[in-house]
């Protein structure tokens, strides 16, 4: 019994440091793909049903929280990065004891961090919220949406680090399976508690809540019954300092760099809202269209960094170059299909969320300007993955905080102030993209410079 789960869990997982690498980094950033894409599927049933049966002042209330949580539990979910890195790393180098400290590490530090995340946002989003002047018809809303969506924070944030150590070891399928079932939950309960008991952000959010909680559920149960070293043994929870040192050496930069964004994009969310609530329903619901884009380079992202940290722990340094090509296939390739296909079907798309042809109007001419050069946004995001992978965080984080956070608020303090027009803030997307692309690139090519140049180290070591 035993070892025929010991077989099944070993052909769940990919083999990362061998083979041929195109094929094995889309049959892992597939079921991640579909795991986001049923993530956003899910966010997007938020918003249909609260615009369709409440109206676009509860669709614009949901919308307008999106950067503030972002703002919120990101520093703690790039935690989770380097959950996958070290795991990953520790698998490649075969340190199966190092691994099982790795996994009980990550997971103290996901409860604590939930924790913490809720607190912060019960106590802080009526104030940020105000900060932001979120427009008044739809304030109150807004917070309440807020209150609730916080009460799931421990349960998210223990889903994704316990995802981020199957995707470690090279399992992509079961964290989605998992999202899927719950996911459903979501649906059927946005459903009921909004058409049937006639609630409104509240109904949406209490869906969201208990579907969180189903699915760390399933995924502590997989950990539980898992074989080998990811298996999580409740009284191994303590936090390792060495590990806990590592972890935050790749995640903490990364953690960094996503608030530090979201921080950029609460100002633009704040320049959005004072064009009004119809401007917030119109670029939520662009924003939630563009997202299944954006998730789609996000798996790549997630494959990239897990094949780059294993091939790092192996060191199989010559299969780094190999990686980067294929990631910059996947995102031109996504670009062409997707950003096309965003643009041909805008309207229709959008005209699931609401029926008023102002915010479709409004929320094509947003789509519009972002999808001109969204391959430089999946650059600016994938190549990241590859140099974290390589044990490299800091410059990652510092190219993202100088060509996008910083660029953006200076635009916003220039350009924007200049000429107060949506088109002229919308573009500030992807000139950003653009310049942090750009330097992540460049990033990538010193990393892999200072990894040959220790590879070379090695090597003449062992011949002395």
């Amino acid at each position: 019994m035993r070892r025929g789960a010991l077989m099944a869990s070993q052909k769940r997982n990919i083999d990362m440091s061998s083979g041929p690498l195109l094929s094995k980094m889309l049959v892992f950033a597939l079921p991640i793909m579909a795991m986001n894409m049923l993530q956003l599927l899910f966010n997007a049933a938020d918003m249909i049903v609260v615009g369709r049966f409440s109206g676009s002042h509860a669709l614009a209330a949901v919308g307008a929280t999106g950067s503030l949580i972002n703002l919120i539990v990101t520093l703690f979910m790039g935690l989770s990065v380097g959950t996958n890195v070290i795991v990953a790393q520790d698998l490649g180098a075969d340190k199966q004891l190092e691994v099982s400290q790795s996994v009980h590490t990550s997971i103290a530090i996901s409860i604590i961090g939930g924790v913490i995340v809720m607190v912060v946002g019960l106590i802080f989003c009526r104030p940020l919220l105000r900060l932001m002047g979120t427009p008044a018809d739809i304030f109150d809303l807004s917070v309440l949406y807020m209150k609730i969506f916080f009460l799931g924070m421990p349960a998210s944030m223990v889903y994704n680090f316990g995802a981020a150590i199957l995707r470690a070891v090279g399992d992509s399928r079961r964290p989605m399976n998992y999202l899927l079932i719950a996911g459903v939950v979501n649906v059927v309960l946005n459903l009921f508690f909004v058409i049937v008991l006639h609630m409104s952000v509240d109904g949406v959010a209490w869906a969201t809540v208990i579907s969180q909680y189903i699915s760390v559920f399933l995924i502590m149960l997989c950990l539980l019954k898992s074989d080998g070293a990811i298996r999580f043994i409740p009284r191994k929870l303590r936090i390792n300092p060495e590990k806990l040192k590592a972890i935050l050496k790749i995640g903490l930069p990364a953690g960094l760099q996503s608030m530090l964004f979201s921080i950029s994009n609460v100002l633009i969310q704040s320049a959005v809202n004072s064009f009004g609530s119809t401007m917030v329903a119109a670029s939520s619901a662009a924003s939630n269209v563009e997202g299944f884009i954006g998730t789609t380079m996000n798996a790549y992202y997630n494959a990239a960094l897990s094949f780059s940290g294993q091939n790092m722990g192996a060191k199989k340094y010559h299969r780094l170059d190999s990686i980067a090509k294929v990631s910059a296939i996947f995102i031109f390739a996504t670009w062409i299909l997707l950003g096309s296909a965003t643009l041909i079907f805008g309207r229709p798309l959008l005209g699931l969320y609401t029926d008023n042809p102002e915010v479709i109007d409004l929320g094509m001419l947003r789509m519009k300007v972002m999808m001109v050069a969204y391959f430089t946004c999946g650059t600016m995001n994938v190549f990241p993955g590859i140099t974290r992978g390589m044990g490299y965080s800091i410059l990652p984080m510092l190219c993202t905080l100088v060509g996008a956070c910083l660029m953006r608020i200076l635009w916003l303090a220039t350009v924007f102030a200049w000429h107060p027009t949506m088109v002229t803030l919308f573009v500030c997307y992807p000139v950003t993209w653009g310049l942090a692309g750009l330097g992540q690139v460049g990033v990538f090519f010193y990393a892999r410079h200072e990894v040959r140049k220790k590879a070379m180290v090695e090597v003449e070591a062992l011949q002395v």
